[in-house]
C-alpha cells in the first residue's frame, strides 16, 4: 500500500468533516451555539492573536483532553455540544475535527481557511491571555 502525504489526509478528512466558512463560525458564535477550539500552539497564538472567546488547546492534547475516559479529559469538551476547531489555515483542524468525531463528537466542524481567514475577514482578533495553557 502506498502511504498517504499529508494533505492527502487533510483532504479525505475534509471530506468527511462540516467545513465552515469565517461568517458562518461567526453566525454560530454570535447566537452562542458552539464552543471555539482553537488548536494552534501558544506561539502561533502570541504571533497571530487569537478569536475572542476561543478555548486553547493545542493539537497535541486534543484526543486526552476531548475522550472523557481520559484521565486528562477537559469540561470544555464536551461530546453532545458543537464545537468548531481552528488551526491556522484549517489542515490541523480538519484532521481534528475527523479525529472527534471517532471519538463520538456527533456535532463537529471546523473554520475553513483558520485564523488566516478569519483575520483576512476583518473579524476580530485578540491578544493571548498569560492564563490560557
Amino acid at each position: 500500500m502506498q502511504p498517504k502525504t499529508a494533505a492527502q489526509m487533510v483532504q479525505e478528512a475534509r471530506q468527511r468533516v462540516e467545513n465552515l466558512s469565517v461568517d458562518q463560525v461567526a453566525a454560530e458564535l454570535d447566537r452562542g451555539d458552539a464552543v471555539l477550539i482553537d488548536l494552534r500552539e501558544p506561539g502561533e497564538q502570541d504571533q497571530m492573536g487569537t478569536i475572542p472567546g476561543a478555548v486553547s488547546a493545542p493539537r497535541g492534547m486534543l484526543e486526552f483532553w476531548a475522550d472523557p475516559a481520559s484521565p486528562s479529559h477537559r469540561s470544555e469538551f464536551d461530546p453532545g455540544r458543537r464545537i468548531i476547531l481552528h488551526c491556522a489555515s484549517g489542515g490541523r483542524s480538519a484532521l481534528a475535527a475527523d479525529t472527534l468525531q471517532q471519538l463520538g463528537y456527533a456535532n463537529v466542524a471546523h473554520l475553513d481557511g483558520g485564523m488566516k481567514a478569519w483575520a483576512e475577514a476583518g473579524r476580530p482578533v485578540a491578544k493571548r491571555t498569560t492564563e490560557q495553557p
